[in-house]
């Protein structure tokens, strides 16, 4: 959405991103009334995102099909135009935005920690066990399986994506404002006002108000093997395929400013204009997401204390345009200390999350603290919190407050989705049981503790681990 007068450099680095994941948009805010037309490829789940704001077959977003279809004069079929720059700027940051955090979010789901059951060493050729209970399920602990052992696995996380920032998905409020116009004669038909103004002429007041209600599913199968490379080195991978679906409706509001006939219309007339659209968009998509290779190496352990250093990288492998990975390269360096206190286990894990896409991605700080508890035979209670600390201020900004000059000063917030940190914490509860044969069986829940980035209510994950 443009400020006063261009567009904002925060909104083109939006419309970049709508460029590499094939959301094309384009649109030349001149003074006059010449405008290109935009244009927005509907490609996977982020396309249908954009179709939310196309209000009109083979349209381009926000584009007045009864304005510029009007047999009236040029000065009211230009009108067809004047909110494209709006939803080059606007609709691309806020589309840019959220597909962002959904591909964030679906990318930086928890696997599953690398050890899990017992653990050993060897001394003098003899395996000694090195855990009490079955370990902590999102976090990591110092311990290593042990040269030669192997740890596979499987699980699966559904969820509900329910806010953005605090905000909740199915009330998304978007106002879309009018091109600021300067063109030839404005003036003189206006009574000699300056037209440079942001509201000169009047009708540069109208608003279009867009409500969302969006519903999105995201169903995560996690399948990852580690392996004992020597007594301190675990080496693993984890791939994970995913099920995203996507739902929603956008009700959009012309609100018009001052009297006269209407110019800016989705349908009919000047004399009888219809200013409400409505269209209703879903899809869904399965594939594989960002596959991960995993490196632990422990440093130190005593029958106490384990100190080791964990490495994570996740590879650009998911399909962006169906928000299956982030498309860009994403690392994870941890450092892990655990103890032991009969069967009580605190850990607690401090990193660093890098992102290759130094644009529109932001690196992170990372913590987890919690514990795992042997409660009885073969039951472990696992609990965690789990922090992502944005390092910087935001590389995707949402547009700002849109200044009016006249008839009078007022102002237009863009959207209700606040400006703030994505930060996120999340607490996670759960509970491991494991069998005679080494088979280990993995509920657990994740939700969120602040409002920061996009979430969803709890993440439910179940899960069988085998080691060998």
């Amino acid at each position: 959405m443009p400020s006063v007068r261009p567009l904002r450099p925060a909104a083109l680095a939006a419309c970049g991103l709508l460029a590499a994941s094939s959301l094309r948009a384009q649109a030349v805010a001149h003074a006059g009334h010449d405008h290109q037309a935009t244009t927005v490829s509907t490609n996977g789940l982020r396309g249908k995102i954009a179709e939310l704001f196309i209000f009109g077959p083979g349209q381009d977003p926000l584009f007045l099909a009864g304005s510029a279809g009007s047999t009236n004069p040029a000065t009211v079929q230009a009108h067809g135009t004047h909110f494209i720059p709006s939803a080059a700027a606007s609709n691309g940051s806020i589309i840019g935005f959220i597909g962002q955090a959904l591909s964030t979010s679906v990318a930086s789901i928890p696997i599953g920690a690398t050890t899990s059951g017992e653990t050993f060493r060897f001394e003098g050729g003899v395996p000694v066990s090195t855990a009490t209970s079955a370990g902590p399920i999102f976090a990591e602990r110092a311990q290593t399986l042990g040269r030669g052992r192997v740890l596979a696995g499987v699980n699966r996380s559904s969820f509900n994506f329910s806010s953005l920032r605090g905000v909740p998905l199915r009330d998304l409020q978007v106002n879309f404002t009018h091109q600021n116009t300067n063109a030839a004669g404005c003036s003189a038909e206006n009574g000699g006002q300056d037209c440079a103004q942001y509201g000169v002429p009047v009708l540069e007041n109208e608003v279009m108000q867009v409500s969302l209600d969006l519903d999105i599913d995201v169903a995560v199968t996690s399948f990852y093997v580690t392996y004992g490379i020597s007594d301190r080195v675990d080496f693993g991978v984890a791939v994970p395929l995913l099920q995203n679906s996507f739902r929603g409706t956008s009700n959009a509001q012309i609100v018009p400013f001052g009297g006269g006939n209407a110019v800016h219309f989705f349908a009919g007339t000047p004399q009888n204009p219809v200013l409400q659209a409505t269209r209703s968009t879903s899809s869904s998509a399965f594939g594989i997401g960002d596959v991960a290779a995993r490196l632990k190496v422990n440093a130190s352990n005593s029958a106490r204390t384990g100190v080791a250093f964990l490495l994570d990288a996740r590879f650009p492998t998911g399909e962006v345009d169906n928000l299956m990975g982030t498309g860009e390269f994403v690392g994870r360096g941890l450092a892990v200390v655990s103890s032991r206190f009969g069967s009580f286990s605190p850990h607690a894990n401090a990193g660093y999350l890098y992102r290759a896409d130094r644009e529109l991605a932001n690196d992170a700080f990372l913590g987890t603290v919690g514990f795992d508890h042997l409660l009885g035979k073969g039951v472990t209670l696992a609990a965690d919190v789990l922090a992502e600390l944005q390092v910087g201020s935001n590389r995707l900004e949402l547009p700002g407050t849109v200044q009016f000059d006249a008839p009078f000063r007022r102002s237009v917030e863009p959207t209700n989705i606040p400006q703030m940190r994505d930060d996120v914490v999340n607490g996670s509860f759960g509970f491991k049981f494991t069998t005679a044969s080494r088979v280990t069986g993995i509920a657990n829940a994740l939700f969120p503790l602040n409002d920061g980035g996009l979430r969803s209510h709890t993440t439910f994950t179940a899960g069988v681990e085998y080691s060998f």
